[in-house]
Formats: structure tokens, sequence, C-alpha cells
């Protein structure tokens, strides 16, 4: 059988495929360029692992308290060097992203102080985490006392500078800088453009902490926001650097005195980095963390040939078809609750795991509004595996993310628009 006839056998009508293919093929230098940064990040890993002596002992399990975990200690010094940081937490116990980032912030503020996010909103889970307007949930950071003040990026997608030197206080204990858009059209941050933004608040409030939001930008590019200035740096390990291996956990990376503060918060005051029972997932860790930065780069091509393609078509895509890139995520603004349903049905429909169902918005905890979510993943919520999300509201935008090889995300891409041709809501 030839390629094209797997292809048609999967559902592509040869109208989607020739299109798709002549996208693809314009995209070979971009493609090579993206190759070379993984391959750079690939010894920064492997050389951290070979620094700290990682071994097959490093694999074994521990249970109860996680007394003498080497592999624990092992795989939280390769995340420092890394990251370039004294310290980090790496541990299944941070269930997701959402919750690495409340350990973070409840384990540095304290009632009275003040939090303040210089680039808007937030990713709506961390509203209710915070306490934002309507959507403080019962524990909320503003029900113990912390202020939450925010500046908006100006429409352009820059720093509000001058609102931020009037946001800044005495009060202002910790700035949270979320890198990716989240549900928002607005660009992701370049490491650059945060080290710009940390440089300034610096240099005002020199005191001040300067936490990074990093999920789905690890290792996009050579450098991580810890290397231009940030405190600390918060990340979800089915994202990124879970390497689609890791079945659960999170990091935290940065000071050695804010990641000790993270851990006492983690288990409990005194006992800190101490415990914690990796139960049998340090390989996975590990070897995930060893993939990360190819995987990254499979799913930084797909975002781009998803960029191109649905520009093409007339949609309104950020980052656009030619944008430099910063993390994985690609938004997609298809302008209908149909035009998001289609597309997420696509991408279901090119998973390996629950490729048969399809995906219906749904009143999801800890959002706002009806969201829909496509993800056919060997991890439950994994979004370094091909995925696509959205909320039912407009403008209508997707925001696509993921998938372990590059050919993959490519197939999921092409059955979205195949969903999307079949319905009548894009034309080729």
């Amino acid at each position: 059988m030839e390629l094209q006839d797997w292809y048609k056998e999967a559902g592509i009508s040869e109208k989607v495929y020739d299109f798709c293919s002549k996208i693809e093929a314009g995209l070979k230098e971009r493609f090579e360029a993206i190759d070379r940064t993984a391959e750079y990040n690939q010894m920064k890993v492997l050389r951290a692992m070979q620094k700290h002596k990682v071994s097959a002992g490093c694999f074994e399990s521990s249970t109860g308290y996680g007394y003498d975990d080497l592999g624990r200690e092992t795989l939280e010094d390769v995340y420092a060097s890394v990251f370039e940081t004294e310290s980090a937490l790496v541990r299944p116990q941070l269930t997701c992203g959402t919750h690495a980032l409340t350990v973070a912030l409840s384990a540095n503020l304290r009632p009275g102080d003040e939090l303040l996010s210089p680039v808007g909103k937030p990713y709506d889970t961390l509203e209710g985490v915070i306490g934002i307007g309507d959507n403080a949930a019962p524990g909320s950071l503003k029900e113990f006392g912390v202020v939450y003040r925010q500046v908006d990026l100006k429409e352009d997608g820059s720093f509000d500078f001058e609102g931020i030197r009037e946001a800044l206080n005495d009060r202002t204990k910790l700035v949270t800088i979320q890198r990716s858009k989240g549900y928002a059209t607005r660009p992701t941050l370049s490491v650059a453009r945060i080290g710009e933004l940390i440089s300034f608040i610096k240099s005002i409030r020199p005191d001040v902490i300067c936490m990074v939001d990093n999920c789905y930008g690890e290792f996009v590019e050579r450098i991580e926001p810890t290397q231009v200035g940030a405190d600390m740096c918060v990340g979800s390990l089915i994202k990124n650097p879970g390497g689609g291996l890791a079945p659960i956990g999170g990091y935290i990376v940065g000071r050695q005195d804010l990641i000790d503060m993270c851990a006492y918060r983690l288990t409990a005051p005194g006992l800190g980095k101490e415990v914690g029972a990796t139960l049998g997932l340090n390989r996975s860790f590990f070897q995930g963390f060893f993939m990360a930065p190819c995987v990254a780069a499979s799913a930084l091509k797909g975002a781009i040939f998803a960029a191109n393609i649905y520009e093409r078509l007339g949609f309104q895509v950020v980052p656009n078809s030619t944008e430099s890139r910063h993390d994985i995520i690609q938004a997609v603004t298809l302008g209908s609750a149909e035009g998001v349903i289609a597309f997420c049905k696509g991408i279901q429909s090119g998973s390996p795991v629950d490729s048969h169902v399809a995906p219906e918005p749904y009143a999801m905890p800890g959002y706002h509004s009806d969201v829909i979510m496509a993800a056919g993943a060997f991890v439950q919520g994994s979004s370094i595996e091909l995925s696509a999300d959205g909320p039912i509201e407009p403008p209508y935008a997707v925001y696509f993310q993921g998938g372990l090889t590059w050919y993959h995300a490519k197939f999921g891409i092409m059955m979205s628009v195949q969903y999307m041709e079949n319905e009548h809501l894009l034309s080729l």
C-alpha cells in the first residue's frame, strides 16, 4: 500500500491530502531550524544526566515516606542543571500544572501580600486559585488575604510598562508571568521578552519574586525563563518536559529558599523535600525528560503546519504562519461553535486512543463556559499528546497543541481540515 493510500483509508480525501502536502513542502527550512534547536536541547539534557551520574539505581521505586530516594533526588538535580537554577521540586504529588502553580503561589505568599500579573488575566483554572472576581473557589488566595492586581497587555500585545510601574508597590510580593496565551489570542511571550519584563520589574523592586508559568514553552527555545532572571519557573510533566511518558507530575525550579518553601507547602513544614515516594515512576520521569526536546520539536512542527494551513484557508491564527514560536500552542479563530466542534472531532478521530468517540462541549470544573476537549491520549489530559480544546464562546477560537511525533500531528491536523470540509465550514 502506498503512503497516500493509508491516508485515504483513514478518511482523508485526495483534495485535502494534496492541499496539505503543498503546505508541508514549503516548510522544510523552518523544520530544519526546529531540529537544530531540538539537537541543542537534547545535548543539554543528556549532559545534565551524565553530570549527575544517572544510573539504573535511579529507576528503583520508593514507597511510604520515600526517604533516601536516589532517583527522585537525582532527577531534581538534573532539572536544576537544565534550567540553571539552585534547586528543583519534581514530584508525582504535583498532580497538574494548576496544582504546581498553586503550591508555588501559596508557599511564598502570606496574608496582606499582593500578587501582580503584568500580562493580563491568567488561565481560567488559575482564576479560582487566586480568587478573581466571582470565580473565587474555597481556599483561594483571596480567602487567605492575598490581594490580586493585574495590568493588561496593550492592544498590540506589548507590555504596559507605565501601568506596571504604577501597580508595583510596597505590598507587591510576587509577580506571576504566564508565558503561553491560555484561552486568549494574545502572543505567547518569548524568553527574551520575559527577560525584558523581569529586568524592568527588578529595576523598580529588586526584592519582588518573579515567577513564570512555563507550561507549553519548555524546549521550544534554547534557553528557559530562569536563565533570564526568573526566580521560579513552574510547569506540568504531562506537557513538554514529560515527553509523553510521564503519567502525572509537575515541576517547580528556582531559588533554593523559594523551592524549600514550595516543598514545605507540598508536604509539611519541617519535612519538605525529604519525603515523597515515587512509586515506580522515576524511570518514566527520566526517560520522558530525555525525550522531551524531540517531542516538543514534533509538536512545534505540528503547530506551524496548522498555522500555515488555516491561514491559507482564511482563518485568523495566532501565531501567524511566519512568526517566531515560543510555545507549542496554535490558536485558530473559527468564528462559530460548529467550527470549534468540527475541528475537535477531527483531532479526536485522528488519535490512537478513543478515535471512535466524538467529543462534546461540557461544563468542566474550573472553567467559566462550556469547553470542548479532544485528546485521544495514552495519558489522560496529556496536552503534549495530540489534542485540541477551546471554550464555546466568542470569538470561537480553538487551541491546538501536541503530537508525540510530527507525523501524528500532521495527520491530526489533516483530519481537522477534513471534518471542517465535510461540514462545509471551509472551502479548499
